[in-house]
């Protein structure tokens, strides 16, 4: 018995020794095809899209009573990179703007006692838009342009000068050899000479000048253009679009005050984070009252909206739901927000806010403001004693928060007003830094039906969405969206250097740039399926009074100009 027992204990054993080996075997065959497998299985994340998607935590998953996972905007970090901050193949294309041989010089073609004045219009960056295009007008009515006259008595209330917010000698001597300019008229018989005051069509072309201007001129010696925003065609030849590129992108310099200012703001952000994000977020009671917008706030918001928006006479009626669905209205700061995460950029990115007095204040910002708590102004950048000599004047305040965009790593635009036009057109003409411009028509759709999808779902047809409208070198055909903001006949590329992977010294960049402290400027709106219109409360003339006196004079209209349609919305475009 006892043997039998032996033998029993040892023939478990002998079949233990061989048990071992084969489960060991066993084991490691299925290690080593569990890690085949998943080294053959594709990877979660599309390593082509340019514009990453935030990693998230497993805590900012929520699972619905269904089962399926709700939308929740992730409390992680995004994932971004350098893709996030620059603009791809940006390196191959070059601002160019020096006018070709066949150019004229100013001696050879302004004529004597020729005298062109111009008076703009409304805001900074209207203004901007009539500074510009008077230097071209001037030089195709082959006239002496005198320093431009600035608005003071538009919705803005500035009373700033010509030389206290540009830089009057600079801008003389630098177009020295395209115009000849003058900081005032001279005396006529010992007295004021004052000049014969008239109006052009806008977008008036250069056959439009010479028609209408030119007879007045030699008649009247010295003409003063009113209302001077708007004023010139979009489409000129080369060498006038190139002029006009001298101007805004050279010639338009800052006094050393504002200059100065606006560095300390720029570096002061700098300090913050090695990039930042300049958001001009255009949601202020006026913007809101005139596009005729409605977010939720109910008869009270219906109210207070309504009462400013009287100001304007003549605005037709709106329509809030159908202005939303075609992208028509600004983003709220939360929507903002959302599309900034789902594009990639994390908590700890660093937002400065462009912007006046927010409708809803603080409650308004609240939700933006806890996507990105990092989030700077002149206010919080700078103490009063800084801001005061800048305070009492909008021009001036509205001009430092342009130069904090335009040296911003990305510049986001909540409207395509004049100054987020100008910007868009000036950060191509510098490098094509990124300028993020929310496609509204196709968002819309998101922000209402959010709660029906996940954030991955959300955050991929986001990034497909915004394709197109991040500021990529030929994102758009030229001539697309107006001069100012597509300055095409201005960007030049390194064709041979592209296909040899080798580039010749940048011309352009912060060193050698006579500073970027333009301030902000207007373009037309010929604009493309998805581009919405947008309105500028700065704007309320009503011109179509001014065309039917044209056409009830019989004047032959032989060049393009557009009839008015209540005060032109289309063309209003806000500051």
């Amino acid at each position: 018995m006892a043997f039998r027992r032996r033998r029993h204990q040892y023939h478990y054993h002998n079949r233990g020794r061989f048990l071992i080996p084969a489960i060991s075997a066993i084991s490691g065959a299925l290690l080593l095809l569990f890690l085949i497998l998943s080294m053959l299985a594709p990877s979660p994340v599309d390593e082509s899209d340019h514009l990453r998607h935030p990693r998230h935590d497993s805590s900012s998953m929520e699972i619905g009573e269904n089962g399926v996972p709700k939308f929740s905007v992730p409390t992680s970090g995004g994932a971004y990179d350098r893709d996030l901050w620059t603009s791809g193949n940006a390196k191959f294309y070059y601002g160019c703007c020096n006018a070709s041989s066949n150019f004229a010089k100013p001696e050879d073609i302004t004529r004597p006692i020729r005298y062109l004045v111009v008076a703009t219009s409304g805001g900074l960056n209207q203004q901007r838009t009539g500074i510009t295009d008077a230097v071209v007008a001037a030089r195709i009515l082959n006239a002496t342009l005198v320093v431009p006259r600035l608005d003071k008595k538009s919705f803005w209330k500035d009373s700033s000068n010509f030389s206290e917010i540009f830089n009057v000698s600079w801008f003389i001597s630098y177009l020295a050899k395209d115009v000849k300019i003058i900081k005032e008229l001279p005396l006529r018989r010992g007295q004021e000479w004052i000049p014969h005051r008239m109006r052009v069509p806008r977008k008036c072309n250069e056959r439009c000048y010479i028609t209408r201007v030119l007879p007045v001129l030699l008649k009247k010696q010295a003409v003063q253009l009113n209302k001077f925003d708007y004023r010139l065609s979009n489409k000129l030849d080369t060498d006038y679009q190139k002029l006009r590129c001298r101007v805004n992108y050279h010639a338009l310099k800052f006094t050393n005050p504002i200059i100065r200012m606006g560095e300390k703001l720029v570096q002061r952000m700098l300090m913050t984070s090695k990039h930042f994000i300049a958001l001009h977020l255009r949601f202020e009671p006026d913007m809101l009252a005139f596009s005729g917008c409605y977010y939720g706030g109910g008869e009270k918001e219906r109210t207070e909206l309504g009462k400013i928006r009287k100001r304007w006479k003549t605005l037709h009626s709106s329509n809030p739901d159908k202005g939303r669905r075609q992208g028509k209205c600004p983003l709220t700061p939360e929507e903002v927000g959302l599309m900034l995460k789902a594009l990639g950029y994390g908590r700890d990115v660093h937002i400065y806010v462009a912007s006046g007095e927010i409708y809803g204040g603080e409650k308004t910002l609240a939700p933006l403001k806890a996507l990105f708590p990092n989030f700077h102004s002149k206010d919080t950048l700078a103490s009063r004693e800084e801001l005061e000599p800048f305070s009492a004047f909008s021009s001036r305040m509205a001009a430092l928060d342009f130069i904090v965009c335009d040296e911003s790593d990305v510049f986001v635009t909540n409207n395509n007003g004049n100054m987020a036009k100008i910007l868009a057109g000036r950060r191509r003409y510098f490098g094509h830094k990124p300028t993020i411009r929310p496609n509204a028509k196709k968002l819309y759709r998101m922000f209402l039906n959010r709660d029906n999808m996940t954030w991955e779902e959300f955050a991929s047809n986001v990034r497909t969405y915004q394709r197109g409208f991040m500021g990529e070198p030929k994102e758009v055909k030229p001539g697309w969206g107006g001069f100012h903001e597509n300055p095409s006949s201005c960007i030049c590329e390194y064709s041979e250097a592209k296909v040899q992977g080798q580039l010749p010294p940048r011309k352009f960049g912060r060193e050698n740039v006579v500073r970027k402290e333009d301030v902000d400027t207007a373009a037309d709106d010929e604009n493309m399926d998805d581009e919405p219109e947008w309105f500028d409360p700065e704007d309320d003339e009503d011109l179509s009074e001014f065309h039917t006196k044209i056409l009830a004079n019989g004047t032959s209209l032989d060049y393009e100009v557009p009839l008015v349609e209540e005060p032109e919305l289309d063309e209003l475009l806000s500051d």
